[in-house]
């Protein structure tokens, strides 16, 4: 059977089969085995009789089912993946502790009196937890829980305050470190250190965007964000600064204390000789005394300048930063001080969020059972999604799939940037109606060859990407579109989570109508993503 019939048959079962609710995992795996059927023994369709007689199932343990088999476990024993459950249980210990709660507060205290101030903390927290463990439905389900009620009982505007909790609760698609793109890099084999990298500032800067978007409408319309009452002894104006001032003096101190001691190491312990390629970042003789005057300047202004009472004082209000601040410098900074590996990190992280909770004396039995279990489903979830649409993706392109849509849309001499345009259109209609799991595994092995066979010249507006950033920059553009379709109606996760745990009177409706003006955001953000594409290779 020729395969113009074959992804005919697929895109139409595919719809159907997810229409009447079959799971994903399922539905992926029943359409592989069509595809193959059809491919290498269609005569098996009119004929089972015939079972035995062919190419698929006359050679058991060989052909198309071999390789398909091999693919399948290659993709399941990759190391890197075993970081996804160790992020999903980092993530399910920080949402059952208090740490996330104590943050909250933490950040309330220096923007409280700010027009809007809750709802930037609310984005700030955001961002902070997707650095911490990059998972998506946890960090909607936790701001639902801490900001929600705090929006609503100071008077929010309702649609502003569920746009800000769904909108940042999503940026774990983007921020490193992102589930998504450690999906992306296994299934394309691109580096995920480089996808890390090249998202940082298209996800800031997706975050920048919502901040600015709160800043500017609660300035032009006050009565969707009033100011809480004044607190007797609550510092204001300059004090409130001065305090601030103080205890990111004791966060340098601390942190310019880390990286002395870390070059210290790498110097006085001869790695750094016993290197023949380069000495390790930030770990040579030079910036030893660099850190050093840093400690040393940071101590004199705690001493000398804000004085041990206000800097006690300072350290008391935001000391709740501290704990997410040292998971996101293990995780991260294992990850690009050169110290580990994604997945080393990944149970560096958990292990420092459960150590944090012992510390605070809220770790029990029922905490780690309860946080096992979610990572179990979760897990699982991906898991077996991973497999079927795994298996259905290596199906296809086993038939000549990927390469009959490539020539077929290479062929037609369209316009680059409209050939761009169709794809984020069709991942944005997908995104709508499957879990971003499935599209990365059936739709990216399709579009991805057609990408890289594009000109170099043709892609974006300003600027020209080279080769070898192709891959990185369209995962990057792949991860902002599964940004938009957690909001996306009809079935946008986020809206489920955060129904999840909002008061009665919040319907879906309510939700999905929040979303609208982030979902303009986020497309604004992908626009920059498509007309300045070198935006991506800053850092790398």
């Amino acid at each position: 059977m020729d395969i113009g019939t074959i992804s005919l048959v697929l895109m139409l079962g595919l719809i159907l089969l997810l229409a009447i609710g079959m799971p994903l995992g399922l539905a992926s795996a029943i359409l592989a085995v069509l595809v193959l059927v059809m491919k290498f023994e269609p005569e098996l369709l009119l004929a089972p009789w015939t079972f035995g007689d062919g190419i698929l199932t006359g050679r058991p343990g060989s052909g198309p089912l071999n390789i398909l088999a091999q693919k399948i476990y290659g993709l399941l024993t990759d190391y890197v993946l075993i970081s996804i459950p160790l992020f999903i249980f980092m993530a399910a210990l920080l949402e059952r502790s208090g740490i996330a709660k104590e943050m909250y507060s933490s950040l309330s205290v220096w923007l409280n009196r700010t027009r809007g101030g809750i709802a930037i903390v609310t984005s700030i927290m955001a961002v902070i937890m997707a650095a911490m463990s990059g998972i998506i439905g946890g960090e909607v389900v936790l701001l639902g829980l801490i900001a929600l009620p705090q929006m609503l009982r100071l008077g929010y505007n309702q649609n502003l305050a569920i746009g800000v909790i769904c909108a940042s609760g999503s940026l774990g698609t983007m921020i490193p470190p992102s589930i998504v793109l450690i999906i992306y890099g296994l299934i394309t084999e691109t580096s995920i250190k480089a996808l890390f990298t090249a998202s940082f500032v298209p996800g800031f800067m997706l975050a920048s965007f919502i901040i600015i978007y709160i800043i500017i409408r609660t300035q032009l319309r006050p009565e969707d964000a009033p100011l809480p009452d004044p607190v007797p002894g609550e510092p204001v104006g300059r004090e409130k600064g001065k305090l601030f001032l103080a205890f990111m003096t004791v966060l340098f101190a601390g942190f310019g204390t880390a990286l002395f001691l870390r070059a210290s190491f790498f110097e006085f312990s001869g790695s750094n000789a016993a290197n023949t390629g380069a000495p390790a970042f930030w770990g040579t003789a030079e910036y030893i005394w660099r850190f050093g005057i840093m400690v040393a300047v940071s101590l004199a202004l705690i001493f000398f300048y804000f004085g041990k009472e206000l800097t006690a004082r300072g350290w008391s209000l935001g000391k709740g930063l501290v704990p997410p601040i040292v998971v996101i410098g293990v995780v991260m900074g294992s990850i690009y001080g050169g110290i580990t590996g994604i997945t080393e990190a990944a149970g560096m992280g958990a292990m420092a969020v459960f150590v944090i909770a012992l510390l605070r004396g809220e770790a029990s039995t029922e905490l780690v059972w309860d946080s096992l279990m979610r990572t179990l489903k979760s897990t699982g979830t991906i898991i077996w999604v991973t497999i079927g649409a795994a298996t259905l993706a290596g199906a296809y392109t086993i038939a000549g799939g990927p390469t009959y849509v490539a020539d077929f849309i290479v062929g037609s001499e369209l316009p680059t940037m409209l050939v761009i345009l169709l794809m984020m259109l069709i991942l944005l209609f997908m995104g709508a109606f499957m879990d971003w799991v499935g599209i990365v595994l059936l739709i990216i092995p399709v579009f991805l060859p057609i990408v890289l066979k594009l000109p170099l010249e043709e892609i974006g507006v300003f600027g020209e990407l080279e080769r070898r950033h192709v891959a990185i920059w369209f995962g990057v553009v792949f991860c902002m579109n599964m940004q938009v379709s957690f909001l996306s109606p009809p079935f946008g996760p986020a809206a489920f989570y955060l129904k999840s745990v909002a008061p009665p009177h919040i319907t879906l409706t309510d939700i999905f109508k929040g979303f609208l003006p982030f979902i303009g955001i986020q497309l604004v953000a992908l626009s920059v993503l498509l007309i300045w594409p070198p935006i991506v290779t800053l850092l790398l």
